[in-house]
């Protein structure tokens, strides 16, 4: 062992034996959890611990520090803040977009829940600060950067934000160069944003709006298909479904005939989907036009039909079934950071189960089903992920009694710039703590990780990021998944305590 590394290991272990635990965000006790209501919490907390640029003073998750100060300096443009996606430390600004977007959806449908919960203010804040991003990034009418950082050099480091030294790259689009994913999905979160702001900030929510109107203009004048993040984040539906998404959030923003006749003219793009996620945001736009249409807008009955399928595609009983359940009941629609579809299509179904609860729910071919049966399955999806499944664990970090302690996110993994100031080099991150077989140092509360297999089998691994790895666009879906029952009692976990790491585990980590 390195003196380097001995005296990092003497620093880390003086730390953890004075606090005789891993560290939390402020105010949150890992084995804290009093129902929904908590879980929505601890959810929203999570993007504290996400976000890039100078912290506020009144940052809860108290574990991050500073980071990435200079981003947009290349072009001499200012990109700092934002939130980093995942695990990693890029800015991928088309998946920010989207998170940004179900926040706001969250709150706009569910906002007397999110009261009931206290979190009205948590959820605005987290909102702007991906708004405040997103304006930032639209330098011009036409010119959107759409990522910040290099997604190939980063993720050949494990290495804390706070010590970030990979290239801070930019990618962006422009009418030679365009990415009309990325342009709508950023004008839906504006949009959506507008709505929840418009009663507490009239300047903010106006320029909310105006950039909005022109994302939505240079989505559409310049149309292209989005491909700058690949490999990271590849367009494979398309842009139509994020012009609809567009669209249709600046309807229900405006009520302007200007997008109800975009949304009309272009039903033929509706696809009846079984899916809703940051690529394909079909299912997204038909429930939100179901709505619609429900409440009058006769001329859009193609999305409310098409809403129906989704739901019919997932329901148990429904004979036009697509996506089936793990034994223990959780939708699986495939490997790799499963819980993301999950909790995307809970928040819809819960959504659609609303708007057709008049109707009696939804037909699928000969089968009815009705609203209260939707709402049960969408509750039963968000009781999976806090704990009412086979292996009695908790899919969110800091909930409950038992939940994932190698969480795979650089910075979690990693003691705090706070506990270890010395640079943790890029392959020190690697050799060091990616492979400890250890719980992480810092419980990133409110992290929803990718979830079990088909067969409802995990394994703590940090390695595994197809299933450890957290996303913001989990989380945000999940703050509207679990919004509607707030206030509804909770079966957690019927596991053991046993996860908080000890001096001995560091020892263990640093005893080579």
């Amino acid at each position: 062992m390195s003196a380097a590394v001995v005296m990092m290991c003497l620093t880390v272990w003086t730390s953890v034996a004075a606090s005789g635990a891993q560290e939390v965000a402020e105010g949150f006790s890992p084995l804290q959890a009093t129902g929904y209501a908590d879980a929505i919490g601890k959810a929203i907390l999570f993007f504290e611990g996400q976000r890039s640029g100078k912290l506020p003073s009144g940052q809860r998750v108290t574990w991050r520090g500073d980071s990435a100060l200079s981003d947009g300096r290349l072009e001499n443009v200012n990109l700092v803040g934002g939130y980093y996606d995942a695990g990693d430390n890029v800015k991928f600004v088309w998946p920010m977009s989207f998170s940004v977007t179900l926040l706001s959806m969250a709150l706009v449908e569910y906002g007397s829940q999110v009261a009931a919960a206290s979190q009205l203010g948590n959820l605005r804040t987290a909102i702007r600060w991906g708004t405040d991003f997103i304006l930032r990034a639209h330098t011009s009418p036409t010119t959107f950067y759409t990522q910040v950082g290099d997604g190939n050099s980063d993720h050949q480091c494990w290495e804390r934000p706070e010590d970030m030294d990979t290239p801070r790259t930019l990618s962006k689009i422009t009418p030679s160069s365009p990415g009309t994913e990325a342009a709508a999905d950023a004008a839906a979160a504006l949009a959506s944003a507008y709505i929840v702001f418009r009663g507490v900030d009239a300047n903010y929510s106006a320029n909310l709006l105006a950039k909005s109107r022109t994302l939505f203009d240079f989505a559409d004048k310049y149309r292209g298909s989005y491909q700058k993040s690949c490999p990271f984040y590849c367009s494979y539906s398309g842009f139509q479904d994020e012009l609809l998404w567009a669209a249709a959030w600046l309807y229900k923003a405006t009520k302007e005939s200007r997008f109800l006749r975009f949304l009309t003219d272009n039903q033929g793009w509706s696809t009846r989907m079984n899916e809703f996620s940051w690529d394909n945001k079909y299912a997204g736009a038909q429930v939100l036009l179901a709505k619609e249409y429900v409440g009058g807008a006769t001329g859009l009955a193609r999305y409310k039909s098409d809403a129906d399928s989704f739901v019919c595609s997932l329901m148990p009983r429904s004979s036009s079934r697509q996506i089936r359940t793990t034994p223990g009941g959780l939708l699986f629609t495939r490997d790799n950071s499963n819980i993301q579809y999950v909790a995307s299509a809970t928040f819809l179904l819960s959504l659609h189960a609303r708007t057709t609860s008049s109707a009696g729910g939804v037909r699928c071919g000969s089968t009815a089903i009705t609203a209260s049966e939707i709402s049960a399955f969408a509750k039963s999806q968000v009781d999976y992920i806090l704990g009412k499944n086979p292996l009695g664990i908790s899919y969110m970090a800091g909930y409950g009694q038992r939940y994932p302690t190698q969480v795979h996110h650089r910075g979690a993994s990693i003691p705090s710039i706070k506990v270890l100031p010395g640079k943790v080099s890029c392959g020190g991150g690697f050799s060091t703590w990616f492979n400890a077989p250890r719980p992480n140092p810092n419980v990133h509360v409110g992290a929803i990780v990718g979830g079990p297999d088909s067969n409802d089998r995990f394994q703590d691994i940090r390695s595994d990021y197809s299933h450890l790895e957290p996303t913001t666009y989990i989380n945000a879906a999940f703050v509207g998944a679990v919004a509607p029952f707030v206030g509804s009692s909770t079966i957690l976990q019927h596991g053991y305590p046993g996860v908080l790491s000890t001096t001995s585990e560091f020892q263990d980590t640093c005893s080579a």
